[in-house]
């Protein structure tokens, strides 16, 4: 049996200098003993939360009964922390804390995706706001109740630092708490990168699924080329096999790019320490050139044929009119919140109150929600 502190010198030991390590964490909210077997960052699970299994039924790109094979909010975080976890291994970061950060991170999204955050930042634009953001590290630090001693999951300060400091093209981040002048370390900007790399890839095969998206319409995409002349496709109809090894080779070509380049990145900057990696001016992690204009060019594409498909955008139209009838049914009679969530009024306000609790909504309870409501014929 290797004891916590033998762990954290193998961890020492196998760390690149500025990997951030366990034993020089700066601990937690609340004084809690340490496992015997574990490091600290290992501790800093959020499976076992309420807020992570919703994610199971929470929109990715496509709604959970259109398929049963479509990603959702979980299976993505999945996919990401796995990814995070690839990147971090070979470039020598600290792999739990990639796979802590990966895993909290989307626990604070909203139920149908960013149709859902949209609508939830105008609904409480007067009120606070909304960031998913923002209200995943309300979730680990007051709303999540798993100890009778303290509020959240206490987890360890740079497990929240790389929750906050999640920046992407659709992210900002939040982390004034977290000194702002500081950059995310290496092993939080490996989760915003594993995060676009997987949703990326995997809405690619989604879309192809789908049928929303066709192998034709790729065919001046550079990504998609590289790909068909790995495997010696013509077409014209793209079988099941051949579509995952297509994804499992663009999420290869990916990943292998991303490493390689940051590589050179860390090698050239002289880095040697996490806050040296903070101090930079500049993001350290990231595509060749080549590959970031490939890779610019295949997301363009899935924003405008997907994304913004009609099918999925009428889906998006009828989250802001379920979201916002709840929404102001709410505000308009607050006794017809659940017994419980009544009970958070005199502490956070009511529109706080009604945003934590439609936020918490997987996909499939605000619609049963939304007819329990505004249909007389179901009971309420």
């Amino acid at each position: 049996m290797f004891s916590r502190q033998e762990l954290e010198e193998i961890e020492d030991r196998s760390l690149a200098s500025y990997g951030v390590r366990s034993k020089d964490s700066k601990g937690r909210a609340y004084l809690d003993k340490e496992p015997d077997y574990r490091t600290s960052f290992q501790r800093d699970r959020v499976l076992h939360t309420t807020a992570f299994r919703r994610l199971e039924y929470k929109t990715q790109v496509f709604i959970n009964f259109e398929g049963d094979y479509f990603r959702t909010r979980l299976t993505h975080t999945l996919e990401v922390a796995q990814v995070g976890r690839t990147i971090a291994r070979t470039l020598g970061a600290n792999e739990d804390l990639v796979e802590a950060i990966c895993l909290a991170h989307y626990l604070g999204h909203s139920p149908f995706g960013h149709a859902g955050e949209f609508t939830l930042r105008k609904l409480m634009s007067d009120f606070g706001g909304f960031d998913h953001n923002k209200q995943s590290l309300r979730i680990v630090t007051e709303l999540e109740h798993r100890y009778p001693e303290f509020p959240g999951l206490n987890l360890t300060w740079e497990t929240r630092e790389g929750m906050v400091k999640h920046v992407s093209e659709y992210d900002i981040t939040v982390a004034r708490e977290f000194k702002t002048e500081l950059r995310g370390n290496l092993e939080t900007q490996i989760c915003n990168v594993a995060d676009e790399l997987a949703y990326t890839a995997h809405d690619l095969d989604d879309g192809l699924r789908s049928g929303m998206i066709t192998p034709q319409m790729l065919d001046s995409i550079a990504l998609w080329e590289i790909l068909t002349e790995a495997f010696n496709w013509s077409g014209p109809l793209l079988q099941d096999l051949e579509r995952h090894r297509m994804i499992r080779k663009l999420i290869g070509l990916l990943v292998t790019d991303m490493i390689q380049t940051t590589d050179t990145r860390l090698i050239e900057s002289g880095v040697k320490s996490a806050l040296d990696i903070q101090n930079l001016t500049y993001i350290l992690i990231g595509y060749s050139e080549d590959m970031q204009l490939r890779n610019r060019e295949l997301k363009d594409f899935l924003f405008s044929k997907l994304y913004r498909h009609y099918r999925v955008v009428r889906m998006q139209v009828k989250a802001e009119h379920i979201l916002t009838d709840l929404f102001n049914a709410y505000i308009a009679e607050p006794l017809i919140l659940p017994d419980h969530v009544q009970q958070w009024i005199p502490a956070r306000g009511l529109e706080r109150t009604i945003c934590d609790y439609i936020a918490g909504m997987t996909d499939r309870y605000a619609i049963n929600e939304h007819a329990r409501l505004h249909d007389p014929s179901l009971k309420p």
